[in-house]
């Protein structure tokens, strides 16, 4: 299955979140690159809410251009970021200053989905339930 249909299986009732994570990892998202440069410089677009710094990912560019609507920036370039949400929250998060998660689809009421910086989905020393001195979960 693929991860639109393991976050529409989970909103719904009947999704599994193991099987929701391991789809997440897999998938190919598209991440926004900041600084609207037509060439991409920048880091990745993201925006911080309740502490925690969250990278915005969409799994289409459809899904991205109902973003870029809802934000009122739709007549400009949208440069992006190929890349497996493994490698999001792998290598990038652990680079940010603080706890970073992923928020997927964020336009879509019905089919967004946040995967916040807690141990099963970020590395153990990213996640905000892990105690750093006994790497147990909190």
């Amino acid at each position: 299955m693929e991860l639109t249909a393991e976050i529409a299986a989970l909103r719904g009732g009947t999704g599994d979140p193991g099987r929701l994570v391991g789809e997440f990892r897999r998938a190919v998202l598209l991440v926004p690159r900041s600084g609207g440069s037509a060439h991409g410089e920048g880091g990745l677009m993201s925006a911080v809410s309740g502490g925690i710094r969250w990278f915005y990912a969409f799994t289409d560019e459809e899904a991205m251009a109902r973003f870029a609507v809802a934000r009122g920036e739709a007549g400009r370039e949208w440069p992006y970021l190929a890349t497996l949400g493994a490698r999001l929250v792998d290598a990038v998060v652990p680079e940010v200053d603080g706890p970073a998660g992923v928020a997927v689809n964020v336009a879509d009421a019905d089919g967004s989905m946040l995967f916040p910086p807690v141990a099963g989905i970020v590395p153990d020393a990213s996640a905000v339930d892990v105690d750093p001195d006994s790497a147990e979960v909190a």
